[in-house]
């Protein structure tokens, strides 16, 4: 994915955290809207037929995209985006920067042919969980502002921004708020990045095989497409968790929110938002790897230039 075909990375670990940061923040800034309305899906929770509650305020990616913007303005839509950018710098960084390294670790320094993909996909379910370990916080408060709607006039917002987040969460929570849902957040990033890296990694080295084949765009994007398609049916489950224990401090842990899910909403609320989640990842994993591809052409050029 990021190295040759024998695994073996050859700029500095430096230059991959580097480019791996600035391919995720990119890829952050483009897709941050299908990020939000797909965040908003999952928070709903559905009517109960005579309980008074109105029908769902949101349907569907686009009218929920529409909806936002039109209520609370297109600003909204970027809602999240300080702390969404500093998880991807974090995150971004360390799990697609430490992937090479830990793969040639499994694999052994003396490895030589294709890595196999079980190594490929313990090295991503690896680097997936250091890396959201670290940058937990960082999920809480963007999950935190992406889940205020539009309050009614009179009501105060929780927070007025990320940095009055991150105080706020620590001065009336505590510091072990910051790592609310970090179990399933960490099952959710590690199984994810496993589908993200290990699929992009496999897809591209067997669409390489294939005679007429080089490591161009077309190439990159399949790889990136398929990524996404096998990141959101792994892991929406413990995506809509995640969200929902992070956008509402009344679950007790991760099996009573599981639980909860389970039966008042049933078993397709755990694929609730599919449709902007994959149109979300499917084109962020397309945007990131391309950019990532560029980034460390340029990263190597440089330390070449170096040398």
């Amino acid at each position: 994915m990021v190295a040759d075909s024998k695994g073996k990375s050859d700029i500095s670990f430096a230059g991959t955290f580097a480019a791996s940061a600035f391919a995720a923040c990119f890829a952050e800034i483009c897709t941050i809207p299908l990020d939000t309305a797909k965040v908003r899906l999952q928070l709903q929770k559905s009517a109960v037929a005579g309980d008074g509650l109105a029908l769902p305020k949101y349907k569907g990616m686009l009218g929920t995209v529409s909806t936002i913007a039109r209520e609370e303005g297109l600003a909204a839509l970027w809602k999240g985006i300080v702390p969404g950018l500093h998880r991807q710098c974090v995150y971004g960084g360390l799990r697609i920067g430490l992937y090479e390294p830990v793969k040639n670790l499994y694999v052994g320094s003396d490895f030589v042919g294709d890595v196999p993909l079980t190594k490929k996909i313990l090295a991503a379910l690896t680097t997936g969980a250091i890396g959201i370990t670290v940058a937990n916080p960082t999920d809480l408060v963007k999950v935190r502002l992406q889940a205020e709607g539009k309050l009614p006039a009179g009501v105060p917002r929780r927070y007025s921004g990320a940095l009055n987040a991150y105080s706020t969460i620590l001065r009336q929570e505590g510091v072990g708020a910051l790592w609310t849902g970090i179990g399933p957040n960490i099952a959710r990033n590690a199984i994810i990045n496993a589908a993200e890296l290990a699929s992009y990694d496999q897809v591209k080295e067997t669409i390489l095989k294939i005679p007429g084949f080089t490591d161009n765009v077309v190439t990159q994007l399949f790889a990136g497409l398929g990524a996404g398609f096998f990141a959101v049916c792994i892991g929406s489950p413990v995506d809509v968790v995640k969200s929902r224990m992070m956008g509402d401090s009344t679950y007790k842990n991760t099996l009573d929110c599981f639980i909860k899910t389970l039966k008042n909403d049933g078993p397709l609320a755990f694929y609730k938002g599919f449709i902007p989640n994959f149109g979300r990842l499917g084109s962020w994993n397309v945007i990131m790897f391309l950019t990532l591809e560029q980034a460390k052409k340029f990263v190597r050029s440089l330390e070449s230039s170096r040398a």
